[in-house]
C-alpha cells in the first residue's frame, strides 16, 4: 500500500512478483490473454524462471519445499483453464467457476484449495466511469493462481503490477494472497477520490441551475453503486480469512498485515457509503431547487397573464358588434378605454413587483 496514508506500514523494499509486461516473450502468450509466471524463494523471484513455462514452474516448486509459484492469467480460454485444472487436480465445481465470469465476490474452500472471487476498480474521470475487473484467485499448496476473468478496460490493474516486500512474501502463499487483496483494496482509493472530486463539482452545478446536472447525478450514483458492490463483499471475504487464523495457523505477522488490509477496506467502504448519502442529499436539494425555480417561473407567467387580462377584457367588450352600447358614440370613450387599460396594467405591475413576483 502507499505509505502516504496515515497509520500505514513503514516503507519497505519492494520487489516485483511477476516482472514487467515488456519482459514477457511472445511465446508466453496463449489463448485469449497472457500467462505470467514467477517462482518465489524466501520471498524473492528466482532468476531465470520469470515467464517460464508451467512445466518449468512445476519442476521448480517440486524441487524444493517452501518455494511458491505465482501464475497470472489474463482472460484465459477453456483450454488454458483445463490445463491448469489437470496440473493442480482442481475440483470440478471450482473449474466451472474459473470458466465463468460475472460471479459474486466470495471465498470458498474445496479441500486443501482456497478459491476467491474479488474485484478491482479504476476510475475514468473523463467519462465518470468506474471500470471494474473480476479476478479469480486459487491458492493450493505452493501455488497461487490469479485469473483476470473479466475486465472492462485494458488499462485496469492487473496482477502483473503486483509488488510487495520480500520479508513478507517469505511466509508463502498466504502472504501472496494477502498482498493481492492489499493491492486490490488500494485500487479503490483513487476511485473514491475521483468520485468525491466529481461530487464537489456537481454541488456547484446544482446551485448554478445546470439543467444537465440530474443526469450527471444519476450516472455518478450508478458508478458508486458498482463500486460498493465490489467493496462491501470483499470486507466479508477478509473477515472470513481472519476468522481462519487460528484454524490454519497463520503467523502473527500475516495476521497483523491482513487486519491492516481489512481496516483499509472498511474505511473505503465507509467513504463510499458517505458518497452515496451525499449523492442522495444532492439529488433531493436539486429537486427542491428545481421546484422553487418552477414556482418563480409560474409566478412571473401568472403575473403577466393577469396584467394582460384586464386590457384584453376591455378590448374584447368594445370589440363586440352592438349598435347600442354605453359611451359608444362618446368622443372621450376611446381615450378613456385606452387609459383604463394602461392604468389597470400599471397597477397590477406595481402590485406584483412589490410581491416579488416579477
Amino acid at each position: 500500500m502507499s505509505a502516504k496514508r496515515t497509520g500505514e506500514r513503514p516503507r519497505r523494499r519492494w520487489v516485483p512478483l511477476l516482472g514487467s509486461r515488456a519482459a514477457m516473450p511472445a511465446t508466453a502468450r496463449a489463448g485469449t490473454g497472457a500467462v505470467r509466471t514467477s517462482v518465489l524463494e524466501d520471498g524473492r523471484p528466482i532468476e531465470g524462471l520469470d515467464h517460464a513455462s508451467l512445466d518449468d514452474v512445476m519442476d521448480a516448486v517440486q524441487a524444493r519445499q517452501g518455494r511458491v509459484a505465482v501464475v497470472a492469467y489474463d482472460r484465459p480460454d477453456d483450454r488454458e483453464v483445463a490445463d491448469l485444472a489437470e496440473r493442480l487436480d482442481l475440483h470440478p465445481v471450482l473449474v466451472e467457476d474459473l470458466l465463468h465470469k460475472g460471479q459474486r465476490t466470495k471465498i470458498e474452500r474445496y479441500g486443501d484449495t482456497l478459491f476467491l472471487v474479488v474485484r478491482s476498480a479504476r476510475y475514468d474521470d473523463a467519462i465518470e466511469d468506474v471500470a471494474v475487473s473480476e479476478f479469480h484467485i486459487v491458492v493450493q499448496g505452493q501455488w497461487v493462481v490469479m485469473v483476470r476473468q473479466a475486465a472492462s478496460d485494458a488499462r485496469d490493474w492487473h496482477p502483473d503490477d503486483l509488488t510487495q516486500d520480500a520479508e513478507l512474501l517469505r511466509h508463502g502463499t498466504e502472504a501472496v494472497l494477502y498482498t493481492v487483496l492489499d493491492t486490490i483494496v488500494d485500487t479503490y482509493v483513487p476511485v473514491i477520490d475521483g468520485v468525491e472530486n466529481d461530487l464537489a463539482e456537481i454541488e456547484g452545478e446544482v446551485f448554478a441551475g445546470d439543467a444537465a446536472v440530474p443526469e450527471r447525478i444519476y450516472r455518478l450514483g450508478r458508478e458508486v453503486n458498482d463500486l460498493q458492490r465490489a467493496i462491501a463483499p470483499l470486507e466479508k471475504v477478509i473477515r472470513d480469512l481472519i476468522a481462519g487464523f487460528t484454524k490454519y495457523g497463520t503467523v502473527e505477522g500475516l495476521q497483523e498485515y491482513l487486519r491492516n488490509v481489512s481496516d483499509h477496506a472498511t474505511r473505503a467502504s465507509a467513504r463510499v457509503g458517505d458518497v452515496r448519502e451525499m449523492l442522495a442529499q444532492i439529488l433531493t436539494v436539486n429537486a427542491t431547487l428545481v421546484g422553487q425555480r418552477q414556482n418563480e417561473d409560474m409566478k412571473r407567467i401568472s403575473s403577466w397573464a393577469a396584467i394582460l387580462f384586464a386590457p384584453t377584457l376591455i378590448g374584447a367588450i368594445y370589440g363586440m358588434n352592438f349598435d347600442v352600447m354605453p359611451e359608444l358614440h362618446w368622443a372621450l370613450g376611446y381615450p378613456l378605454a385606452i387609459g383604463g387599460m394602461l392604468l389597470i396594467a400599471v397597477i397590477l405591475y406595481i402590485v406584483f413587483k412589490k410581491q416579488r413576483w416579477l
